[in-house]
């Protein structure tokens, strides 16, 4: 605990101090619980995306285990040419977001290609798609985190440090000073007394001369 002066002055300024911890602390701690609950929304929409992933390729090679020449799907016949991402605030923190991808086909022969191929093609961009989504919510979940860890050492720190070491300290000052004027209204009595006791001899001096 770093060394206070124990004065009113002081005084003044650890008891703004508490008014301003204890008014931010129920902000901070509204928000800790805003981004935990946004964490798990986020969480659960990133597992439903990969669920529906999994199930798109389940259905995919489903689909394909009828036809006997899955080898002839050509190489790089889908790629990614352009990923497409906003911007977004939850609980102040800003977050990208997904908003699509632009696919490019690449050059294959349509006589010699079978035609379950751009069938194929149509699935492989569903699932890139779904799984650069994934991707931007993890990235989300990441940010999320990273603020919420923030948050949450400021609301121990105000909760563990800074208010009882603004409450002992406002005890301290108000005992001190409480000692203080009780000292100084002994000292004043005892002025009082000696003062009245030197009047009282120099009264008896003068009747007796």
């Amino acid at each position: 605990m770093a060394k206070i002066k124990l004065t009113k002055n002081e005084l003044r300024v650890q008891k703004d101090a508490l008014k301003m911890y204890r008014r931010y602390l129920p902000t901070l701690t509204l928000k800790k619980q805003q981004l935990q609950a946004e964490i798990r929304t986020v969480e659960a929409s990133a597992k439903s995306v990969r669920q529906q992933r999994e199930a798109l390729e389940k259905g995919f090679f489903d689909w394909i285990a009828v036809f006997s020449d899955e080898g002839a799907f050509p190489e790089n016949a889908v790629t990614v040419s352009d990923i497409k991402k906003g911007f977004g605030n939850i609980a102040g923190v800003k977050i990208p977001t997904y908003e699509g991808a632009v696919f490019s086909r690449g050059d294959y022969d349509l006589y010699e290609t079978p035609l379950w191929v751009d069938i194929a093609a149509d699935f492989m961009e569903k699932a890139i798609s779904l799984d650069l989504e994934a991707e931007v919510l993890d990235e989300q979940v990441r940010l999320l985190q990273k603020e919420l860890r923030a948050t949450s050492q400021r609301v121990n720190l105000f909760q563990q440090v800074k208010i009882p070491e603004t409450v002992a300290n406002i005890k301290k000052i108000s005992i001190y000073m409480a000692d203080q004027q009780v000292n100084a209204v002994v000292r004043s009595k005892i002025s009082k007394r000696k003062i009245a006791e030197q009047n009282a001899a120099a009264s008896k001096r003068e009747a007796a001369e």
